[in-house]
């Protein structure tokens, strides 16, 4: 099973951008989907975005649709949230997250997830 290690949070203004990335310490992800989830304080977990395992299917959150960008390279073992126009309310936790193969907006379909790591927007 792979672990995953999450970086790149922060606190940024709003309108400003910030990269995520998550890289597996162990294993290889080119056979898991991989996914970014986010949580405010006193909220429930919510799903971001998420990638197959080939790259072939991608399904955004509709809060973050033309602002927040998820990719993979399997080369490097790692995948990436680019994060535009940030807003106030995308200040969360955020948590990678990995499952065999296909992607999923549910969080209970997700198996393995790093520890998170803190992204805050000023306004």
């Amino acid at each position: 099973q792979v672990q995953l290690v999450e970086s790149g949070g922060g606190l940024v203004q709003a309108g400003g951008s910030l990269r995520l990335s998550c890289a597996a310490s162990s294993g290889t992800l080119s056979t898991y989907a991989l996914g970014w989830f986010r949580q405010a304080p006193g909220t429930e977990r919510a799903f971001v975005a998420a990638i197959s395992y080939d790259g072939g299917t991608i399904y955004d959150a509709d809060s973050v649709k033309g602002r927040f960008t998820i990719s993979r390279d399997d080369a490097e073992n790692q995948v990436f949230l680019q994060m535009n126009s940030l807003k106030p309310e995308d200040t969360g936790v955020y948590y990678c997250a990995a499952r065999p193969f296909m992607a999923s907006v549910s969080r209970s379909d997700w198996s393995t997830w790093g520890q998170g790591t803190q992204v805050t927007v000023s306004s």
